[in-house]
């Protein structure tokens, strides 16, 4: 490889935590010191920039985490780095550290922050896509969606055996604020018998009607997973207006929450996030800025940054298709 565009780097992780943002960090130190390149780890996100906490860092400073959910760095929202200040005491901070480019761990947030950064100080950024919900454009997969996926199912899995016990219908709400992709895929594979998620145009008469279905096939205990971003309403007025419509329904609700952000990163989530904290690297290298590492097709690509906000990954209709069909 060619003479490197940077010589030193600073890595942080922003926003929502998601398991593998280690393994990503730990990817980068390892590949800049393979490369001769410097590397700090910033902590608490952009806070760390504006209050130059930052962190020298080589290949032992990354040891045993690859298996550790959460982020060793630490992760929190910013507020102050939203203003011009804020942002100027993060760049004269870099500039005290001789740092000349960024490694972005997060999601739509922190890609924000980082295509501004660059945009009013020249500093070289790159975005690394970690966030459960998998909604970033620009890759198949984000860092943490895999492990997410795989609590949620396991969690509706259990809740299924209790169901099934007390011929119970149960509302089971997962992670999504703006996406259903969790609640699609867990959906699918648990057999739920309704999946409500933002991204489709739900009725409670289609609701009651999948029940009546259900009903007449001799089901006896459903579940239906419902992503929290959903349109119809909050998860206990969907159960409360199920009620009304079954009176003899014996209905729960169960709300997954922060459980599908912990855990230890499932090998999906920590290859992904090995390859993504590399490519990271590289591009930087090779002068790339303003973009975010992306894994297409099992291939590395390179996404602009602005792109990978403003659009997102979109809803496989064929598994709406089947996770209705199979729900009999």
């Amino acid at each position: 490889m060619k003479e490197s565009a940077v010589k030193k780097i600073a890595v942080l992780t922003s926003g929502g935590d998601s398991p593998g943002m280690n393994a990503a960090l730990r990817a980068v130190v390892r590949t800049a010191n393979y490369y001769n390149i410097e590397c700090y780890g910033v902590r608490e996100g952009y806070n760390g920039l504006i209050n130059d906490d930052f962190l020298k860092m080589g290949p032992r400073s990354v040891k045993n985490i690859i298996n550790q959910g959460g982020t060793i760095l630490k992760s929190a929202r910013s507020v102050e780095f939203r203003t011009p200040e804020g942002r100027q005491k993060a760049y004269d901070n870099c500039v005290k550290h001789g740092v000349d480019a960024l490694v972005c761990i997060g999601g739509d947030g922190t890609f924000t922050g980082a295509k501004v950064f660059y945009e009013e100080f020249g500093i070289r950024v790159i975005g690394v896509p970690g966030t459960i919900d998998n909604d970033i454009f620009g890759t198949d997969n984000t860092i943490g969606y895999d492990t997410a996926l795989n609590t949620a199912m396991e969690a509706i899995d259990k809740v299924r055996d209790t169901a099934t016990s007390h011929n119970r219908v149960f509302f089971v709400e997962v992670m999504g604020r703006d996406a259903g992709f969790i609640a699609l895929n867990s959906g699918l594979a648990t057999g739920a018998l309704d999946i409500l998620i933002p991204e489709k145009k739900d009725s409670m008469e289609d609701l009651f009607a999948n029940f009546r279905k259900a009903e007449k096939t001799g089901k006896a205990s459903s579940i239906v997973v419902v992503a929290e971003g959903e349109k119809l309403g909050s998860i206990y007025d969907l159960a409360d207006q199920t009620k009304k419509e079954f009176p003899d329904y014996d209905i729960r609700v169960t709300i997954l929450g922060h459980i599908q952000r912990g855990g230890s990163p499932s090998c999906a989530d920590r290859v992904l996030a090995s390859r993504l904290g590399y490519g990271a690297v590289v591009g930087l290298m090779e002068g790339k800025t303003n973009v975010m590492a992306g894994m297409r097709s099992n291939d590395m690509v390179y996404t602009p940054i602005e792109e990978a906000i403003k659009k997102h990954n979109e809803i496989n209709k064929d598994l709406l298709l089947i996770s209705e069909i199979l729900a009999i």
